[in-house]
């Protein structure tokens, strides 16, 4: 019983950056209830896991960290603000060292979703979008912004089963 507990909430982190991917993507938006959530999520989870409170202080700290990173790629236009949060809620769950792992993939992921959109923004591709959805007509839009919670989803996804979280679940590190 306790393990089904852990898997579902070990689980939620996932699902709310998809979730939070998906969100951005079709609206440009990531409501403030997936990142609040995600780091309310974090503290039970840790408990249950039995995280160590050194490891818990240090997911904390790079929570915070992540946060102070997000707030300056806001103001420096790089980021919107939604993304901002989502980052440093995977500061929470990842930790370090798996947060260096997270930025670098998202860092990937953000240059390769630009590279894409820039092809897909362009005037053959948008000739064949004008009968879809509008978040993808949006998406092929010249000049509009990248929903860059895709790439910092995609980074988190990569970056969390070497997490401590997961590491204690697997039995690879003890709590």
């Amino acid at each position: 019983m306790i393990q089904l507990l852990q898997i579902a909430l070990l689980s939620v982190f996932p699902a709310m950056v998809i979730l939070a991917g998906l969100r951005d993507v079709t609206s440009y938006t990531i409501p403030n209830w997936i990142s609040f959530g995600t780091c309310l999520a974090f503290f039970p989870t840790a408990l249950a896991m039995g995280l160590p409170l050194h490891t818990l202080g240090m997911n904390v700290g790079v929570g915070v960290i992540a946060l102070i990173l997000g707030i300056v790629m806001f103001g420096l236009g790089w980021i919107g603000g939604g993304d901002a949060k989502l980052f440093a809620a995977a500061g929470f769950w990842l930790g370090f060292p798996s947060f260096i792992e997270f930025t670098a993939v998202t860092a990937v992921a953000g240059g390769l979703l630009a590279v894409g959109l820039l092809g897909m923004r362009s005037l053959w591709v948008r000739r064949y979008v004008v009968g879809g959805p509008a978040w993808f007509a949006r998406l092929t839009t010249h000049g509009e912004n990248v929903p860059y919670g895709v790439a910092i989803a995609a980074g988190a996804l990569f970056a969390y089963p070497s997490s401590a979280l997961i590491q204690i679940f697997t039995g690879t590190i003890s709590s």
